[in-house]
């Protein structure tokens, strides 16, 4: 990964994207902080896992949208680890609906965690980076955030924001030493997509030109690339592993 150990937090890290990101950075050398907000025992299970395999990870939990538990969370990161030099905003959710039947629950609760802690977990990493002179950025969007989805309006709008401030934040922070990049995947087979019926996912495959559905693995393989050095002259730039579903 680099010259020396890292310390990563991975938000939403317990399972699908953000545990298969959790995995491929503690095992290529990273200090792991494995976010989880109701998934205790999935966080948990997983740190003891990469522990048992001689890699150095922790589990913090909290409500991304709360910006006391985010300043908690990154106080205990700093704690258990050191300060976060890599910032993986993996956490989200995501709702089908039709757009006239969104009520303002659905709406807020789509952009609290899908933008809001993003936000806040910028804003709180971001001190140390600078003072540092560097830091890592990776924010996780969506294809939707690219193309927009039908029945998926609010997700689509919160993904395209996420989006938005990746890349103005990477001119912001730029001169600070510090890149800030987006992916977007595509189809993921995770918990996320677990309601899409086969029907679905066959028309999805169909439409995607390599014809498989993406693994938690194929996007946390980006992910490191994005935070590995390789990556020191790529900011404000969204990687979108989809299989050429968009192209």
């Amino acid at each position: 990964m680099s010259e020396k150990s890292r310390v990563v937090l991975v938000t939403g890290g317990s399972r699908g994207i953000g545990r298969a990101t959790a995995e491929v950075l503690a095992h290529a050398g990273c200090r792991v902080a494995i976010g989880y907000h109701h998934s205790r025992e999935e966080a948990l299970d997983l740190a003891t896992r990469l522990r048992a395999d001689g890699c150095t990870a922790a589990a913090v939990g909290g409500d991304l949208s709360d910006s006391a538990q985010v300043a908690e969370i990154f106080r205990q990161v700093r704690e258990d680890l050191g300060e976060v030099e890599i910032l993986v905003n993996n956490a989200g959710v995501a709702q089908q609906k039709l757009f006239t039947q969104l009520t303002d629950e659905d709406w807020d609760r789509l952009f609290d965690v899908d933008v809001r802690g993003v936000f806040l977990c910028c804003r709180e990493a971001l001190p140390s980076m600078i003072r540092r002179h560097w830091g890592r950025i990776i924010n996780i969007s969506s294809i939707w955030g690219i193309t927009g989805a039908s029945c998926e309006v609010h997700y689509s709008a919160a993904k395209a924001a996420v989006i938005g401030l990746t890349r103005a934040l990477a001119k912001e922070v730029g001169p600070s030493g510090i890149t800030v990049n987006c992916v977007a995947p595509g189809v993921v087979d995770t918990q996320m997509n677990a309601a899409l019926d086969e029907a679905t996912l066959a028309a999805l495959r169909e439409e995607t030109p390599l014809g498989v559905i993406g693994t938690p693995r194929n996007i946390a393989d980006a992910v490191a690339f994005l935070a590995s050095p390789a990556a020191d002259f790529i900011t404000g730039q969204v990687l979108s592993p989809n299989g050429g579903i968009v192209i």
